[in-house]
């Protein structure tokens, strides 16, 4: 066997390589080289990927509306938003390089004073911060979840592309990326979404090729903004299981993570991490987080055995489930994550079976089950719950799963701008409950798991109190289309629907118990 050296010139590679593909060309021109044939793509080659091509619509900054509140920057799934905080100095002496005035005056308007990042530290004698907010065209699907984020503070709205539109948006990031990191001093540790503003924890790039709007991608660059604000941008590393995460970050050449990551079979990428961790044991690796991604299918259903195996191990690896109940992979079928009644390929909703016939397996549960494994259950749009999360997995000496839920718009049939909403909705009506279970924080079941987080934490259903309505699983399964044909000409729900919405409230009555509270 022919024994080979292995090298690869990062610039070549995007020159060469990225830069072929780019113009259409590449699978025409390009002989296969060594590093196809190992499957390597080097780390961040999307940032030279193009998408403002491929939606009508862009969010704009209302600059005066703008609060520096984050939430857009937080739950964009592409990284496409971007917050920086600079000195009036250091904006000045950037602008002065120059030479068009009605550009300068332009671009400065887009650096404002908020009360977070100006106002306070003015008011303390330091110096003040002007902050802002750029949207990337190159990496913006538009799917408008910035926008329903930013909500009543209504600091972005979407506007059709013009020539006009497009080129102001590039000469915002071309600016914007001249511009020197936010100052340490403007970070407030203690405020989770400021942790975006840092570089370190930039380490998803965007350019992935996710659907628009997907929950997954927002989670994933999450959890590696918590990682890498804490621990640095070479801390970590993931083993992904086979499906749409492994998918979206490896169109070749295309590869959004700026940290090492290999693409594991569906069912046993939890064995693959334990083998990875004992390495990194051996070569001195003890203190570098490993991060073990799969969906519910891979987690929940073929690899589950192999998963069990890891939290049994005692081993330092982090699990990341990404929930979308549904292999949406492979078409959008039925896992074992999925609720009863919930429409999917091979659970189809017909006159003979209502859809999913089995109840959910919760993960979540069963994990706690296993000797000292933290377990998490959470959402990527209630960011702190979030962030706290996986923040507590990392610094906790064992194996932690945190099982997130994450919409996926296609097989939800919920609109592109939902994830971050549906998300919350999860949590309200009972159908994704959050929790926290730290077996350091006593002996005993009440001890360890908390509910902190979701609403009317002693009820059965939450009420709105703005209508005093009643949000429960039947409300929220009104809001996707994989539960509309449960529901008759009148808006009636379904016997099979009522049978789900009872098996939701029996598995939240579960955690009540379980945490002590009824």
């Amino acid at each position: 066997m022919t024994k080979h050296s292995f090298t690869l010139d990062i610039s070549e590679f995007n020159e060469k390589i990225v830069g072929e593909y780019n113009a259409y060309r590449g699978d025409k021109c390009l002989p296969a080289d060594i590093n196809v044939a190992r499957s390597i793509i080097p780390p961040g080659t999307s940032t030279l990927r193009d998408f403002s091509y491929i939606a009508p619509d862009i969010p704009v900054l209302v600059y005066e509306k703008c609060v520096g509140c984050m939430d857009c920057v937080v739950e964009c799934p592409d990284t496409a938003i971007l917050g920086k905080v600079v000195t009036p100095e250091t904006l000045t002496q950037s602008l002065s390089t120059l030479k068009d005035p009605s550009e300068k005056e332009r671009l400065q308007k887009y650096y404002i004073k908020t009360k977070k990042y100006y106002e306070t530290y003015e008011k303390k004698g330091t110096t003040p911060g002007l902050f802002n907010i750029t949207i990337d065209p190159t990496k913006c699907k538009g799917c408008g979840e910035c926008v329903e984020v930013c909500g009543d503070k209504e600091a972005l709205i979407m506007v059709k592309k013009d020539e006009t539109i497009l080129k102001e948006a590039r000469n915002n990031i071309q600016f914007y990326k001249k511009l020197p990191e936010t100052p340490k001093e403007f970070i407030n540790e203690r405020l989770l979404s400021d942790m975006m503003l840092a570089e370190r924890s930039l380490l998803f790039t965007g350019g992935a090729g996710s659907c628009m709007g997907c929950g997954e991608a927002t989670a994933i660059r999450m959890m590696l903004a918590a990682t890498g604000f804490v621990y640095g941008k070479n801390s970590c590393a993931i083993v992904a299981s086979t499906g749409c995460n492994t998918v979206y970050a490896s169109t070749y050449p295309y590869n959004p993570f700026l940290v090492p990551w290999t693409n594991s079979l569906f069912e046993n990428n939890s064995a693959d991490a334990m083998g990875i961790r004992m390495r990194w044991n051996q070569i001195g690796f003890k203190d570098k987080k490993l991060w073990a991604i799969g969906g519910d299918g891979a987690m929940l259903d073929i690899g589950f055995q192999s998963l069990s195996r890891l939290l049994t191990s005692g081993m330092d690896i982090k699990v990341l489930i990404l929930d979308t109940q549904a292999y949406s992979n492979t078409g959008g079928q039925a896992s074992t994550g999925s609720f009863l009644g919930q429409d999917a390929k091979m659970s189809t909703i017909g006159k003979a079976i209502q859809g999913k016939t089995e109840r959910r397996k919760e993960i979540a549960n069963i994990a706690m089950m296993h000797p000292d494994v933290f377990v998490a259950q959470t959402v990527s749009s209630l960011s702190n719950h979030f962030y706290n999360a996986i923040m507590a997995a990392n610094e906790y000496p064992g194996p932690a799963v945190i099982n997130v839920y994450t919409s996926c718009q296609p097989e939800h049939g919920i609109a592109d701008d939902a994830s971050a909403s549906q998300g919350k909705l999860a949590v309200y009506s009972r159908a994704f409950p959050l929790l926290v279970y730290d077996p350091r924080a006593g002996t005993k079941m009440k001890e360890r798991l908390s509910l902190r987080g979701n609403p009317a934490v002693k009820e059965d259903w939450y009420k709105n109190p703005s209508t005093g309505e009643t949000v429960d699983f039947i409300s929220f399964a009104k809001t996707e289309g994989r539960f509309s044909k449960q529901f008759d000409k009148e808006g009636k729900p379904s016997q099979t629907l009522q049978k789900s919405q009872e098996d939701r409230l029996s598995n939240w009555h579960l955690l009540q118990e379980l945490a002590g509270l009824i």
